[in-house]
């Protein structure tokens, strides 16, 4: 009998704390098929072991490889203690977003009837190397089960810059599709820094989920789009990603951020203003 799905989950935290946002997402993945979770830093074992019911295997060791190095030892293991063959899908996500905010199981659903080889929530509509933004993938047997995905996992290596990563990679995942004679689609598309910037627009237009750098991008200018959300969303997941922020920023810095008061909004979006005008010249 198969198994439904496969998450490989590629983590990171620099003081080696599984939050409660990790747990929320990863419960909830969970609810919808296995997951073998690799974190990018040293976790001791009472941390991960807060993973532990909704996980096969947890591992926290630094490696400096980065989410496609944790996506490599994700499926060494997979592909070491369980047979492949039995699941349908096989997905590569990690914890760059908190979410998911709304039910998981539709996307899901929606992604694999697509009727595509690969998949995935954001496509990058990039001008030369178009490609499915690497934090959420899916693949069929037709991809997972192949030599070349294979050979590309376990050729992934330590990289001396994160635009090489992106292109050897999360473009390089998406370009050999393609050479391979199979196909690929996402839910969306969103080009530039859009994923980062409109997460207010995303949300309303039913993304499940948040990209994490959205509370220190822009000077805090977003502040008022992740207010909106937050109220928004189920109080769940609203405390898990207020837990999570609030230890990696400070109470005050989230404080200031989520403010309603008109002076200190407009103070933070003059603030970036400015420092686009005068000091990136846009």
């Amino acid at each position: 009998m198969k198994h439904k799905r496969l998450f490989l989950f590629a983590g990171y935290d620099k003081s080696g704390v599984i939050d409660p946002a990790l747990i929320h997402y990863t419960k909830s993945l969970s609810e919808h098929g296995d997951i073998v979770l690799v974190m990018d830093c040293d976790c001791s074992d009472s941390e991960l072991e807060k993973l532990a019911p909704y996980c096969l295997y947890t591992s926290g060791i630094r490696h400096g490889e980065y989410d496609f190095g944790s996506y490599k030892r994700a499926y060494t293991w997979a592909a070491q203690n369980l047979t492949l063959s039995e699941y349908e899908y096989v997905y590569l996500v990690n914890d760059s977003v908190y979410g998911p905010l709304y039910d998981i199981a539709p996307y899901l659903e929606k992604m694999e009837s697509l009727g595509c080889d690969a998949f995935g929530l954001v496509a990058n509509p990039h001008k030369h190397h178009p490609h499915i933004q690497s934090w959420f993938i899916g693949t069929c047997c037709t991809v997972f089960l192949s030599d070349w995905f294979d050979t590309f996992m376990r050729s992934i290596t330590k990289l001396k810059s994160k635009g090489e990563i992106t292109s050897r990679y999360e473009q390089g995942f998406s370009k050999g599709i393609i050479e391979h004679n199979l196909t690929w689609q996402c839910l969306y598309t969103m080009a530039g820094r859009g994923v980062y910037n409109k997460v207010k627009k995303l949300y309303k237009n039913k993304m499940p989920f948040l990209k994490r750098v959205a509370f220190s991008r822009n000077h805090g200018a977003l502040g008022g789009q992740l207010l909106y959300i937050l109220n928004h969303i189920p109080d769940e997941t609203r405390i898990a990603i207020l837990a999570s922020a609030t230890r990696i920023y400070g109470m005050k810095y989230i404080d200031n951020l989520l403010t309603r008061n008109p002076v200190k909004i407009f103070i933070r979006r003059l603030h970036h203003a400015l420092y686009k005008l005068f000091i990136e010249g846009i």
